[in-house]
């Protein structure tokens, strides 16, 4: 369970990336009106203990501005913005602390749960972190157990679920492994170098989901969007690279994309049902019209 004082930590970052700039005063009636503040009032000494502490977890500078009637506001926002990391811890501790003090809200939030391999996580951090290769006896969904000797490179979370991606030697190639498929795993001393070259965002880059062909090469996907689809592409893109090029107001609109042509990306169309029409390149186009044929088959008995 987070503590009591990282909790204030975390009341007091959000509450001025909310509130942009506030006074002590403002700041302490925000407080006692919370539901960590109980009421009570909020020591301007503990105040200040609780903005250094923010600064030296977070590597965000809360200053004063005296020309402005001493409000205190947030010197580098974009720290957060530009570091997904630091963002998501920030998300996670935001909804823990929400949840700790609130006590009647565990029934009434519900989490998207990943089934199983968070136990690995420390594992594989420690591994990157001392360039130490890890030895996983990996169940595959489909095939027999597996041991792989992989150089963990970086990790990923999608879907619910937990990837690392390294350079795997009984295979000979970068791949990734799902941590909920792993049985075991152990630290080993053979060290590793982490390429140069190699790129976590990059390696992603173009592709939507977890799997990566490095044979394949990004080409231009375009698709159509209809009715409400239009907006849940707006506010939550397919990927990065979207781009609106075309519309016309209440029927439709053209998305741009720079991808690679995977099986994800098509499960991930056909997902967005009738309400999404691939119109290039062609060779999607014509296996997502293959796949709705094998589904229209299997219902049409």
């Amino acid at each position: 369970m987070i503590s009591k004082t990282f909790n204030r930590y975390i009341w007091l970052l959000n509450t001025l990336l909310q509130h942009k700039q506030l006074s002590f005063e403002e700041i302490n009636a925000l407080w006692k009106e919370s539901c960590l503040g109980y009421g009570t009032p909020l020591p301007l000494r503990t105040f200040h203990q609780h903005k250094n502490a923010v600064e030296e977890l977070f590597g965000i500078e809360i200053k004063c501005n005296p020309s402005n009637g001493y409000k205190y506001y947030i010197s580098t926002p974009g720290t957060l913005k530009n570091d997904s990391i630091r963002k998501w811890l920030l998300n996670s501790f935001t909804l823990s602390n929400m949840i700790t003090a609130g006590h009647n809200m565990k029934e009434r939030i519900l989490f998207e749960d990943i089934p199983r391999g968070t136990e690995y996580l420390q594992t594989v951090i420690e591994a990157m972190q001392k360039s130490k290769e890890l030895q996983i006896d990996y169940q595959q969904f489909y095939g027999h157990r597996k041991i792989y000797n992989i150089q963990p490179y970086a990790m990923k979370v999608y879907h619910q679920r937990w990837y690392v991606v390294g350079y795997i030697k009984e295979l000979g190639h970068i791949r990734n492994i799902a941590l909920d498929r792993t049985l075991e795993m152990n630290l080993l001393d053979t060290p590793f170098k982490l390429p140069k070259n190699f790129n976590a965002k990059k390696y992603y880059a173009n592709t939507v989901g977890i799997y990566v062909n490095e044979e394949l090469n990004p080409v231009k996907v375009k698709i159509r969007a209809y009715g409400v689809q239009i907006e849940y592409l707006r506010s939550l893109p397919l990927h990065s690279s979207q781009k609106e090029s075309a519309s016309k107001y209440g029927e439709f609109c053209d998305f741009e994309y720079k991808l690679c042509l995977t099986p994800e990306l098509s499960t991930h169309i056909l997902a967005m049902g009738e309400n999404v029409e691939v119109l290039e390149p062609v060779e999607l186009r014509e296996e997502i019209k293959r796949r709705i044929c094998l589904i229209y088959k299997k219902y049409n008995v």
